[in-house]
């Protein structure tokens, strides 16, 4: 079973016999299950997921955008630089995600993942009339 918009990748449900298959989802139903870990909310594990799979995006974006990859030894070779993060608070439909948006020396860094500007991601816009 593959997913449509992925060809030749695993799709979601993929994913989640992997991780039945492997016990990490029992483990993770039993945290849960004994209120150890919360899904949604402030701190709530679905609204991490997305910020980590986010930040993971905006890093990647920026090692395209200045040509190397972060810590590689090449970093020295180029004009442009890693700067640290900015933060930003986007809504989304698990709630607010406080984002670390990276930012590179020159500023010439524009990020398409969550554009400039933006403070609501994709689907909370088309719920809002």
């Amino acid at each position: 079973m593959t997913d449509e918009k992925t060809p030749g990748g695993p799709s979601g449900q993929d994913l989640v016999e992997q991780l039945k298959a492997a016990g990490q989802l029992d483990a993770l139903f039993e945290q849960i299950d004994a209120g150890q870990v919360e899904l949604t909310g402030d701190g709530g594990f679905v609204p991490a997921l997305v910020k980590a799979a986010l930040e993971r995006g905006l890093q990647a974006e920026l090692s395209s955008h200045l040509g190397y990859e972060k810590g590689s030894e090449d970093a020295s070779k180029h004009a442009n630089s890693r700067n640290g993060t900015s933060p930003k608070t986007v809504q989304s439909e698990v709630g607010p995600i406080a984002l670390d948006v990276p930012r590179d020396r020159a500023g010439s860094f524009t990020p398409r993942l969550v554009p400039k500007g933006q403070r609501r991601l994709g689907g909370l816009d088309d719920m809002i009339i």
